[in-house]
């Protein structure tokens, strides 16, 4: 057994993982990357990149629908499944292939195994150790299932999913939140049938009810069946299809399952809980500086409670190589984390919601105001529904902005801003969003919280 003694030890190259390598080798320090894969992990190979490239094409499906209702002569026959799947290939082998230059550029030794944990300082891969004077662990994210369903056959994950060779006629899809209606806006958008099922209330629950209320609203426009607040309760399958119950008795026929019920930490088996780091069902527990309860060990990304999101790993891995090197980062709340889905219409939201701010400074305290996008002439141009909404502390900074419409997870940057910078609706308003543009619907909606509404009726 060889040991390696280095500054920093990266347990996983996802975006959480490669972004602490990344960062530490930016500052000085030297670093061993371990990957049991690929590295850019389940974002960039089997999940975020491959499946905005499929919601793209499907959009281009959507427009070419549509080209006649403008005074285009366009039509839509079909997909042509092999070419679409080597348009995304051949993105994620790009974006790659960039990453591993950026690696190798920084001097980063990456090593390619299943690393395991075993402490204090150490993982071990294979017949080798590697000691880091500080380690990250950054293992990321499994697709999830339910106790007894077994994913085999016509029931797939969005893994699956995402390397599918044919197009479903029919398809439900369990789980309506990001991944679901993400899936089932791209199979609708191809022709497929879909119905999708979620044991919670609404959809993409973790959201806005109202922004919940326009998504739906849009699904069933779009002929996309949804079925809320009611429970799975088995599915049978054979050559020709699955047969799903639901427990309010309820039976679905499609070709397919898609299981979409969340994604769960990776940590069996990684040797942590043996080590004597502190968990809770499979996740890393740590305070919010994102040291675990063991010296010099942190962790980052989807094994740590909290949104799953490709970005907030990302920013972590840059913020705990910067703590490493004590440079005293800001620690940046969930809330304060952009989410984006990208269905048809999108739905994207930074900071809290209209319930939960009011449960942190009181009913009273907040008021918010929506902005209908049929007053947007650049929505209006791409026929999109839709809204802002905004929450703020009354006489206070914004504290949430929620928006529903084609395109307008693009429009995020700003609202991070303003509600990172806790802003005041009457700081934003005097700066100019330019004409005819999307983010004009921003600037309206913030002009009426500042007491100067113009596009607007009485």
């Amino acid at each position: 057994m060889s040991d390696t003694n280095v500054d920093l030890v990266v347990l996983g190259g996802g975006s959480g993982g490669y972004a602490a390598a990344l960062r530490a080798a930016e500052l000085g320090s030297s670093v061993v990357l371990i990957e049991k894969d690929k590295v850019g992990g389940t974002c960039l190979h089997w999940g975020c990149v491959p499946a905005k490239t499929l919601l793209h094409a499907a959009e281009v499906a959507d427009e070419a629908k549509d080209g006649p209702s403008i005074g285009v002569t366009t039509t839509f026959t079909g997909v042509d499944v092999p070419a679409l799947l080597k348009y995304k290939d051949g993105i994620i082998n790009r974006l790659y292939k960039g990453l591993q230059g950026l690696i190798k550029s920084r001097k980063i030794q990456v090593v390619e195994g299943e690393g395991k944990f075993v402490g204090p300082n150490t993982v071990v891969v294979g017949g080798d150790r590697f000691i880091g004077k500080d380690v990250v662990l950054a293992t990321g994210s499994y697709a999830r299932s339910l106790p007894g369903l077994e994913i085999e056959g016509r029931v797939i994950t969005s893994t699956q999913g995402l390397s599918l060779e044919w197009i479903p006629e029919t398809a439900i899809v369990l789980g309506g939140g990001v991944i679901g209606v993400e899936f089932a806006s791209t199979w609708a958008s191809f022709g497929t049938k879909v119905t999708i099922v979620e044991a919670l209330p609404t959809l993409v629950p973790l959201e806005d009810p109202w922004a919940s209320k326009l998504l739906e609203r849009a699904f069933r426009k779009r002929k996309i069946d949804f079925k809320t607040g009611v429970r799975f309760q088995g599915v049978k399958q054979d050559d020709s299809g699955v047969t799903v119950s639901l427990e309010d008795g309820t039976t679905l026929t499609a070709d397919l399952l898609l299981v979409a019920v969340g994604r769960g930490p990776y940590t069996a088996g990684c040797g942590y809980e043996e080590a004597g780091i502190t968990m809770d069902r499979g996740w890393v527990i740590t305070d919010e500086r994102l040291h675990t309860n063991l010296p010099h060990v942190y962790a980052v990304g989807d094994i740590v409670p909290g949104l799953q999101l490709a970005h907030r790993g990302f920013q972590q891995g840059i913020f705990v190589a910067e703590e490493i090197a004590g440079l005293n980062p800001r620690v940046i709340p969930d809330a304060e984390i952009p989410k984006i889905t990208y269905c048809d219409p999108n739905v994207a939201s930074v900071g809290l919601t209209e319930a939960k701010a009011k449960e942190v400074h009181g009913d009273s305290a907040i008021e918010s105001y929506v902005y209908d996008l049929g007053g947007n002439g650049k929505s209006q141009i791409l026929k999109t529904a839709g809204g802002v909404k905004l929450v703020r502390v009354k006489d206070g900074p914004i504290v949430g902005m929620h928006l529903v419409g084609a395109r307008v997870g693009e429009l995020l940057g700003e609202a991070q801003l303003i509600v990172g910078w806790e802003a005041h609706p009457e700081d934003v308003a005097p700066y100019l969003h330019g004409h005819p543009s999307q983010y004009e619907a921003v600037g309206e909606a913030i002009l009426a919280l500042a007491g100067k509404p113009l596009h607007v009726h009485d």
